[in-house]
């Protein structure tokens, strides 16, 4: 008897334990609130000589990673797109690439886009100039022997269609204004060194 009683108590506390893993999945399943994510087919941990600048002493071949986020905001009227090395010996860094106004309805640059001769970003997207002083993508070029730099890319969900800004606006500009209307913004960062 004291054997089934041990048995009957070992059932309902298995079947407890079983009952209340099954909620706890479910309860976090349910209410995982997915983030805005950006990832690359083309970056891993580390940038190439194919991301690499061609000049300033470089001769990478200067092609603009592949990106693609998810999850955007409710309310994101356009994107935009930064590449920024923090470890840059300037004093405040150095702007590799800025983009914006790109439309909502894209969630893609493919590789290459930074190219602003070839026309590969969006249709009505607007690359600025960057610290190399052109439009467009400017690859990964640190000094040589001055270690591993990192290189910040960042998409900004923003809550107008369009900045009011033209290709001739700089980095610090155009932060500004990413700043005052960002609802979101997701990175991913590759390192890099010569």
């Amino acid at each position: 008897m004291q054997a089934l009683h041990l048995y009957t108590n070992l059932y309902y506390t298995k079947r407890t334990y079983l009952i209340f893993v099954v909620s706890l999945i479910f309860s976090v399943t349910a209410f995982a609130q997915r983030t805005f994510t950006l990832t690359s087919k083309d970056l891993g941990g580390e940038a190439t000589k194919v991301q690499e600048f061609n000049g300033f002493g470089c001769s990478g071949e200067n092609q603009s990673p592949q990106l693609s986020w998810t999850n955007a905001p409710e309310g994101t009227k356009s994107f935009a797109i930064t590449m920024y090395d923090p470890d840059a010996p300037t004093g405040s860094g150095f702007w590799h690439w800025v983009v914006f106004d790109i439309p909502a309805s894209t969630h893609e640059l493919v590789t290459n886009a930074g190219n602003v001769k070839l026309n590969l970003a969006p249709a009505g997207s607007i690359q600025s100039i960057t610290d190399f002083g052109m439009k467009g993508f400017g690859g990964p070029c640190p000094p040589p022997g001055h270690g591993l730099h990192q290189y910040i890319i960042t998409v900004y969900a923003l809550k107008t269609d369009k900045l009011g800004l033209t290709d001739s606006n700089n980095p610090a500009t155009v932060g500004f204004y990413l700043w005052s209307q960002t609802l979101a913004k997701a990175s991913i960062v590759a390192y890099y060194k010569r």
